[in-house]
């Protein structure tokens, strides 16, 4: 199972012949394998080019489109060409949102076609997941949910942030993570007020928050979890900006279904902490996407005045941050349905004090 058939039939619309693909996450995301190839879809069929490293891992893995290996005598712009003379295809789509100057040049020298700027029919593709992909995600999110309640009977003052970090990481791949989605966030105490802290050698203390933000990739596909505990014990005004974070979250995430435009849904959150007082202290979007990379489209934001598509799958995860003192964020994944949301989390969002 793949999404060739996908690209195959979007091409008319976009006016393309063919889909040159040669982006690994966007080659990932068409044939489900992970190589070092390119991947071309045409209106009469599909193809992937590799070397000797990956092609008996090609063979095997990929469904639906011809395999070829790459030589020095037979370069990836050769079998193109191939495949461009045995498909007709002459209007050819390229990833124009990444691929760079130079590759650019060089495959318009190279290749018997006219490549066209398209990066966006991939995007419109990749920002409705199916069924495979959302079960993908579930399962990375599984894989974060039991680190962290491993972690969390483990953290104790005088730990450093690294080494909860590390602990973390570690929890992940034992349960089946091929990897991080990204570095994780361990922010403890001050710290806690920049939303990409990076894990340091400061220890915990008591009266602290920590934040976590993490995640890591699954069958291909990425989860994403923050969660905010304290250590020892928490002030009254540490409860009152970690309920509000919660309340808003909650609020961006009631407002969040198919039609509803990314700024409605980051605008619930946002309105919900401006009248708590604290609207100076979220600078960040609401969420972004989530599927093969940890952050794709559409995002939930306030300049995003465009309506989310039912399937598409956005983090929760909006914030507040006092300079100096502390931070609260709290994110989720959901999955936006026709009549609001399926969160893909399970983990706790209650106060914990450990």
């Amino acid at each position: 199972m793949n999404h060739l058939n996908r690209i195959e039939n979007a091409l008319e619309r976009y006016g393309l012949d063919a889909m040159l693909l040669t982006s690994d996450p966007n080659c990932f995301w068409a044939t489900y394998f992970h190589g070092e190839g390119v991947t071309l879809v045409t209106r009469a069929g599909s193809f992937y080019f590799t070397d000797s490293r990956y092609i008996e891992a090609a063979e095997r893995q990929i469904s639906g489109a011809a395999i070829g290996m790459t030589e020095r005598s037979k370069p990836f712009t050769a079998w193109i060409n191939e495949a461009l003379a045995k498909t007709g295809a002459v209007k050819v789509g390229f990833e124009d949102a990444t691929m760079s100057v130079a590759a650019f040049r060089a495959y318009e020298e190279a290749l018997h076609c006219e490549l066209t700027p398209a990066s966006a029919l991939m995007t419109e593709l990749r920002a409705v997941k199916d069924e495979e992909e959302i079960r993908r995600l579930t399962g990375a999110q599984r894989i974060s949910e039991k680190a962290l309640h491993d972690l969390l009977q483990e953290i104790h003052e005088g730990q450093t942030e690294q080494e909860i970090a590390a602990r973390l990481q570690y929890l992940m791949l034992r349960y089946g993570a091929e990897r991080m989605s990204f570095d994780p966030i361990i922010a403890s105490g001050p710290n806690g007020s920049m939303p990409h802290a990076v894990p340091s050698e400061k220890k915990v203390q008591k009266g602290e928050f920590i934040t976590m933000d993490f995640g890591c990739v699954y069958q291909g596909y990425c989860s994403d979890m923050t969660r905010t505990v304290a250590l020892g014990q928490v002030s009254d005004e540490q409860k009152e900006v970690y309920n509000i974070v919660l309340q808003a979250q909650l609020a961006g995430i009631a407002t969040a279904k198919a039609g509803v435009t990314g700024a409605a849904v980051d605008g619930a959150a946002r309105d919900y902490i401006a009248k708590a007082g604290y609207g100076q202290y979220f600078g960040h979007g609401f969420g972004h996407s989530v599927g093969v990379e940890i952050h794709e489209s559409p995002n939930a934001n306030p300049t995003n005045d465009k309506p989310l598509p039912c399937g598409a799958v956005i983090s929760a995860e909006p914030g507040i941050y006092l300079p100096e003192r502390f931070g609260v964020r709290i994110e989720d994944v959901i999955v936006v349905q026709e009549n609001g949301v399926l969160d893909l989390a399970l983990a706790d969002k209650s106060l914990i004090v450990l």
